[in-house]
């Protein structure tokens, strides 16, 4: 996996370095044989990609290192005293009300807080003027909302002005804000932590990233993914029932996968029923004798059947007249599963060739399930790390997984791009040998 839409400079342990709201004084109340200390921290190692890494003065790369999570002796905020308020932004993703109950729990039973309040409707919910309500989440509120898809919170997209969210912050006398949600949430987050810092509040600004298409950059992997992944394989495994009970049979899965196809790769290697896997990272033709049509013509000759998985941002380029953007701020896509459709009917109608074309798209199913039992693991230490890290006086931060480990990433790191598939990287080689396609589907002078 790589990084991609802006330029590397070296990374330094001063661009890992997590803000705090000023010195730790308070003991925890939480009992405990050890605590993380501040000195302990994980080792950045991505591929040994200098990228990654601090180049010293003798100009060989030098270990930079992201603070590890866990609880602290020392806390910054006085528990009795600390009211704590969540946000979900953005889209659905399985896991959100996991991470919710998670916090509320956390912050409850452990650290004793006197109030966690939870924001509705995304940060419209922050603006008195949409006229929604701050919903008190208590232990018995969020008892068995992990069993549920979706957030009960409620969600939105489109941007508010920081300046009223700080405002809502302080009427409420919140001193904790956690924000769930994309890279968008997190630039949102980044900017409500400035306009606190200018104020010279105390509020703490405590994100944990979610995207269901795993593409948030410095995060290893996004909750919801796994269940994503899982759930979409169900629908590959429907098209490839429907592909084999028909001669010529040919289903088609869109899934989703904006900037990045990691949905589409990990489902095609959980099942290896899927003969094309189409993906934002690799550009392809659909004619010519080194197009997708030809090679989906040629594996339909030799099987009789083809399943093929496309991810919703790929191909884009086909499209001439999309433009603008929604309301999040994201480019709008063309239908890649509409069009291939037309042109695989079109393509063997003027072939001559009999065929049965099925079309699944599963994305808004996908999206709304309740988490699996891994993704409700993750989520479960994502919301109780998070709740450690902002009791401490943690804040502009986000909580994560690297190497194994839950550590502390900084906002500006999560704003320095997206995440997405290297295509000559081993894990693209992997979902091209259990697929079977071609490493290319365009002309050479193309490539």
């Amino acid at each position: 996996m790589h990084v991609r839409n802006f330029d590397f400079v070296p990374l330094s342990n001063e661009d890992t370095h997590i803000s705090t709201l000023g010195p730790a004084t308070i003991d925890s109340p939480l009992i405990l044989d050890r605590y993380i200390d501040d000195e302990d921290s994980i080792f950045v190692e991505v591929y040994k990609d200098a990228r990654y890494c601090n180049i010293g003065a003798d100009g060989t790369p030098e270990p930079v290192v992201f603070e590890h999570a866990g609880p602290r002796a020392k806390l910054f905020f006085e528990p009795s005293k600390t009211k704590c308020a969540i946000v979900t932004c953005g889209g659905l993703c399985p896991g959100l009300n996991n991470v919710i109950r998670s916090i509320v729990l956390e912050a409850h039973h452990f650290y004793n807080v006197p109030a966690v309040f939870g924001v509705r409707y995304g940060l419209a919910g922050f603006i008195p003027e949409h006229g929604y309500n701050f919903d008190e989440l208590t232990p018995e509120s969020v008892r068995d909302i992990h069993e549920f898809g979706g957030t009960v919170l409620g969600s939105s997209r489109g941007p508010q002005a920081p300046e009223e969210i700080v405002d809502a912050l302080e009427r409420m006398n919140i001193g904790i804000l956690f924000m769930i949600g994309g890279d968008g949430t997190m630039r949102a987050a980044s900017k409500v932590q400035d306009e606190i810092a200018r104020r010279g509040d105390r509020i703490a600004v405590v994100g944990v990233p979610k995207t269901i298409d795993n593409d948030i950059s410095f995060v290893a992997k996004t909750f919801g993914f796994d269940t994503a992944v899982a759930k979409a394989t169900e629908a590959i495994r429907c098209a490839h029932t429907e592909a084999l009970g028909a001669p010529g049979g040919i289903g088609v899965v869109k899934l989703m996968g904006r900037n990045a196809g990691f949905i589409a790769a990990e489902a095609c290697l959980a099942l290896r029923d899927v003969n094309f896997v189409l993906v934002p990272e690799q550009p392809f033709d659909l004619h010519g004798e080194h197009g997708f049509l030809e090679a989906l013509k040629r594996r339909i000759h030799s099987r009789g059947h083809a399943v093929i998985v496309v991810a919703e941002g790929a191909g884009q380029d086909l499209f001439k007249e999309i433009s603008g953007t929604d309301a999040s701020g994201n480019t709008k896509l063309g239908d890649i599963g509409a069009l291939l459709c037309s042109e695989i009917k079109s393509f063997f109608k003027a072939e001559s060739m009999e065929i049965n074309l099925k079309y699944i798209d599963p994305s808004y199913i996908i999206r709304s399930v309740p988490a699996n039992s891994a993704d409700g693991i993750y989520c479960g230490f994502l919301g109780a790390h998070s709740v450690h890290a902002a009791m401490s006086g943690r804040t502009g931060m986000v909580v994560s997984k690297w190497n194994g480990r839950f550590v502390h990433i900084p906002f500006s790191l999560i704003k320095r791009g997206k995440k997405n598939i290297n295509t000559r990287s081993n894990y693209w080689r992997a979902v091209l040998e259990a697929t079977g396609q071609p490493a290319s589907l365009r002309a050479p002078e193309s490539e």
